[in-house]
């Protein structure tokens, strides 16, 4: 009896058997997936903002180019004035000394004044990167202006739609002493985590909002500005939902980063109003705005030849006060009022020097968006002509600031 063997189909299965299952390949990981949905998020918001990046860079680029046209025929160099001047070298001085251990008497020298994370990153950065800590530093300013250029985007497109967006940056970039964001300085730095702080409030990212708050805290005296914006939303999102611990969380995170430092100061000095006594050194104490009008009224309306560097920050003092006006008519967020209303209470109500005022508002970039939302709706002719204006003035101020004014920025 012979025996037959099975058939069997072409791909060598016999029939009526079940094909053995294929095991799956395996799943990556719900975190994977996460970040790369993050990742693809944060490529699509990168690419809706890139016309406004192109535009700010635009700017700075021709500020830049009429500083070095203008410097080399004074036959000074532009790298030592973006670098290592004024408040340039109290913050590299921090990074390579530390801090000082005791208050002492003379004024203007505690540099105490001057809030850590600037200063930290720098050296944090040049222990790992080639060349000098003043070029580190102005590298961290120019990133950081580009990070802030687009917080300053998102903020303007949330509200407004791209269009505004994108005139908002612009009209940030073009700001009278805008060549301050390529320079060795906070400005950038405490503008990116406020406008990112700023945005995170309007998407309700509260744990955002509260981090880049802090940070913002760490970099400069205004940061409470940014916390008490943080903290005022925070808390009135809690009425229609009281059950919100992220908000309230938010509420009393956004606070500490400034808070502190200014702790920290205290325990260093052995006192518990330690950095206030550091700030009455260097002049720097709330006077309800009386020496802000005695100033104006001064340049204004008495001084016979007042400077020109001082006017314009005069002008931008008070031109500031009427885009907040014009803010509280448009109803913009509250969050945005907060954070520049207590700017300009610090800015204006301080006793301290004067000349720096118009780059203490710098960070200010919501009372920016009337103008950029006119813009906006304006002829294509109109829009050019402003914005021409605007950054060739910005570029002829911002030379004029470095190279003509005798004094700091």
């Amino acid at each position: 009896m012979s025996s037959t063997a099975p058939e069997t189909t072409p791909s060598g299965r016999i029939p009526g058997t079940r094909r053995p299952p294929v095991p799956a390949p395996p799943a990556s990981p719900p975190s994977v997936h996460a970040l790369r949905a993050h990742v693809l998020r944060v490529r699509r918001a990168l690419h809706r903002a890139a016309p406004a990046l192109a535009a700010y860079l635009a700017v700075r680029v021709t500020g830049l180019l009429v500083l070095s046209v203008w410097a080399h025929r004074r036959h000074q160099q532009v790298w030592p004035i973006l670098a290592t001047q004024w408040d340039s070298d109290w913050y590299l001085g921090i990074a390579d000394h530390g801090y000082a251990d005791e208050l002492g008497t003379a004024h203007n020298t505690n540099n105490l004044a001057f809030f850590p994370l600037f200063p930290v990153l720098v050296k944090a950065v040049a222990a790992f990167t080639p060349g000098t800590r003043a070029s580190t530093a102005l590298g961290i300013a120019v990133v950081a202006s580009l990070v802030a250029a687009w917080g300053v985007f998102s903020v303007g497109e949330r509200l407004y739609g791209r269009r505004v967006g994108i005139l908002l940056t612009t009209l940030w970039a073009a700001f009278p002493v805008g060549l301050v964001q390529w320079m060795g300085y906070t400005e950038s730095l405490f503008t990116a985590c406020a406008a990112w702080s700023l945005y995170a409030v309007l998407t309700r990212r509260w744990l955002w909002a509260a981090g880049f708050a802090a940070l913002a805290g760490l970099t400069r005296p205004t940061g409470i500005a940014v916390a008490a914006a943080v903290t005022v939303a925070a808390l009135l999102s809690l009425r229609h939902r009281p059950v919100r611990p992220r908000a309230l969380a938010a509420a009393f995170l956004a606070p500490l980063g400034w808070g502190a430092y200014i702790a920290w100061v205290g325990l260093r000095l052995g006192r518990w109003d330690g950095y206030f006594a550091v700030q009455k050194l260097w002049h720097n104490e709330l006077d309800g705005g009386l020496e802000t009008l005695s100033k104006i009224r001064w340049l204004l309306g008495r001084d016979s030849s007042p400077q020109l560097f001082l006017v314009l920050v005069t002008l931008t003092l008070i031109a500031s006060v009427v885009l907040f006006a014009l803010s509280v008519w448009d109803r913009q967020p509250l969050a945005l009022l907060v954070f520049t209303g207590v700017l300009l209470v610090i800015v204006l109500g301080s006793g301290g020097v004067y000349f720096p005022r118009a780059r203490f508002l710098l960070p200010a970039f919501p009372l920016l968006l009337p103008v950029a939302v006119h813009l906006s709706h304006a002829s294509v002719r109109c829009r050019a002509l402003a914005l021409s204006a605007a950054v060739l003035g910005s570029a002829y101020f911002g030379g004029y600031m470095l190279l003509v004014w005798p004094s700091a920025p």
